[in-house]
């Protein structure tokens, strides 16, 4: 794999999503943390192009406890993996660089 891409900014009130996945290679890794986990909804903003990017090889990942802080838990894309701290830090192994998105 490439790039671990970090988002943190929810994509309901920041572009930082937006600008991430119009950059993402077929590669790639999406990790949403904090208020990113918001663009794993199937309401979000960007959920249309976020599918289409997971459809194309980009796994997206979000951080399980950033979901359930949020009660996000039944209002997910079904195509998002859920990811703890541990594999937070597997991907940051696995990924050649990390690009966080603040």
């Amino acid at each position: 794999m490439s790039t671990l891409h970090t988002v943190n900014k929810s994509p309901f009130t920041h572009s930082t999503l937006a600008s991430c996945l119009s950059i993402c290679a077929q590669n790639d890794g999406i990790l949403l943390l904090e208020d990113g986990v918001f663009g794993a909804m199937t309401t979000a903003p960007c959920a249309d192009k976020l599918s289409e990017l997971i459809e194309c090889g980009v796994k997206v990942y979000a951080l399980t406890n950033d979901i359930k802080a949020r009660g996000l838990q039944e209002k997910l894309l079904s195509n998002v993996l859920l990811t703890d701290y541990t594999g937070f830090m597997q991907l940051s192994i696995d990924h050649r660089c990390v690009q966080s998105w603040y």
